[in-house]
C-alpha cells in the first residue's frame, strides 16, 4: 500500500491481523500485532480515496462471523488471514482526493484495525456532523449499533405504546438503546444480562422495568413467566439459542420478533435447535431478521431523533473503554465471552 499512495510523510502502521481461520471458540492468538509496515500520509494524485488516523474502534459480536471461512458468501466478508481486520471505527481525515471529504473532517464507518487507513471506497464513510457529542459514541450510540437498534425496534417491530418488551443481551451497545427507546415510547421493558452488575446497570441506568442474570435461572421459561404473566409483545433477539425457545412460549398472539443477533451460537460448530417453533404458527407471530447496512439510508432520521434525546438527557449510554491497538485483541475476544460491560471501544488515539 505504501509504494503507490505518492510523496508525503512515510509512518509507522501499527496493526491487528488474523493469523488463521478460527474454529470454535476464538483466542487472542489467533490475532497478532504488526509493527513492521508503514504507510505514506499522502492520497495518491487523482485518487479518490481517504487517508484516515484511526482514533477510536469498535468491538463488535458479529465480527466472530467473518473470522471463520464460508463456503458460501456470508452477508458480510470474512477477513483474509495475514491481513488486517476491519470494523466500524471513528477517524480523523488527513488527506483526501474525495470531494465529500475534507483534512480534518471527523468519519466514522468501516476502517481498519491499525493506526491509519486508506479507504479507497469512502462511499461507506459518514461525516460526523455533531462533534458536542463524544466521538466515542460514533462506535455505537450513533453508529452502527445505534441504527440497529432504532431500526430493529422502530421499523421491525412497529410497537405501540403500552405493549410488553423483551431485550436479551440488554446491556450491551444495542440493547441498552433498544430499552430506553422502548421506554420512551410508554412500554413496560425487561432485559436480560450475563451478570448482577449489568442486571443492576439495566434498572438504576437505562431505567428498565425489570432485569434478570440468566446465568442464575434454572428454568428461562419461569423466568420470563415471572417477569411477563400477560406475555411478550415484542422480542428484541441477540442471543438464539435456549433464550429464543423460551421465548416462544411466552410470546402472545401476534408478537413481533426483530433477530438482530444469535450470540449464543457464533462459537457452536455446530448450531443448537430451536424447539419451540411450532408457536410461530399457533401464535400467529412474525419474526423478521435485519441487518444494519439496510437501513444506512434512513441515518439522518435515525440521527434527528437520537440527539436530543440524548443532549437532554433521555438517553444515557455506558461504553467499556480499552485504551491502545495492542488490546484490541483481547478487547474482541472479552466482548465474545460477555467480559465487557455496555459498548465495547477500544481508543487507538485521542486526536
Amino acid at each position: 500500500m505504501a509504494n503507490n499512495i505518492g510523496v508525503g510523510e512515510l509512518k509507522p502502521n501499527k496493526k491487528v491481523i488474523l493469523k488463521n481461520y478460527v474454529n470454535g471458540f476464538p483466542k487472542e492468538s489467533d490475532m497478532e500485532i504488526v509493527r513492521t509496515e508503514t504507510v505514506r500520509l499522502k492520497v495518491a494524485e487523482g485518487s479518490k480515496a481517504v487517508l484516515l488516523k484511526n482514533l477510536y474502534l469498535s468491538c463488535d459480536p458479529y465480527m466472530r462471523n467473518r473470522m471463520s471461512k464460508h463456503e458460501e458468501a456470508n452477508y458480510v466478508p470474512d477477513f483474509v488471514p495475514g491481513s488486517p481486520i476491519s470494523g466500524f471505527g471513528v477517524a480523523k481525515v488527513l488527506d483526501s482526493g474525495h470531494p465529500d471529504f475534507k483534512v480534518g473532517d471527523y468519519v466514522w464507518g468501516i476502517t481498519g484495525w491499525e493506526e491509519y487507513s486508506l479507504v479507497t471506497s469512502p462511499e461507506t464513510l459518514f461525516k460526523i456532523k455533531d462533534t458536542d457529542i463524544p466521538l466515542s459514541y460514533y462506535t455505537g450510540l450513533l453508529g452502527m449499533p445505534g441504527v440497529t437498534a432504532y431500526a430493529g425496534f422502530y421499523k421491525v417491530c412497529s410497537p405501540k405504546k403500552g405493549e410488553t418488551v423483551f431485550v436479551s443481551a440488554a446491556s450491551g451497545a444495542v440493547g441498552q438503546l433498544v430499552g430506553q427507546f422502548a421506554k420512551l415510547m410508554g412500554c413496560y421493558v425487561v432485559g436480560s444480562a450475563g451478570s448482577d452488575e449489568k442486571v443492576n446497570l439495566l434498572k438504576k441506568k437505562f431505567g428498565f422495568d425489570e432485569a434478570f442474570n440468566y446465568k442464575k435461572e434454572k428454568d428461562l421459561n419461569a423466568a420470563l413467566k415471572r417477569c411477563f404473566p400477560e406475555g411478550i409483545d415484542i422480542y428484541f433477539e441477540n442471543v438464539g439459542g435456549e433464550m429464543l425457545d423460551a421465548v416462544l412460549l411466552n410470546m402472545r398472539n401476534h408478537g413481533r420478533i426483530a433477530a438482530c443477533g444469535m450470540i449464543s451460537q457464533y462459537n457452536l460448530d455446530k448450531p443448537e435447535g430451536v424447539h419451540n417453533l411450532m408457536f410461530v404458527v399457533t401464535k400467529r407471530l412474525r419474526i423478521e431478521g435485519f441487518n444494519a447496512y439496510d437501513y444506512f439510508p434512513i441515518y439522518d432520521q435515525f440521527f434527528q431523533k437520537t440527539v436530543p434525546y440524548i443532549k437532554e438527557g433521555k438517553i444515557t449510554y455506558v461504553e467499556d473503554v480499552v485504551e491502545g491497538l495492542e488490546n484490541a485483541p483481547a478487547a474482541l475476544i472479552g466482548l465474545l465471552s460477555g467480559r465487557n460491560v455496555g459498548k465495547q471501544v477500544v481508543v487507538v488515539a485521542r486526536e
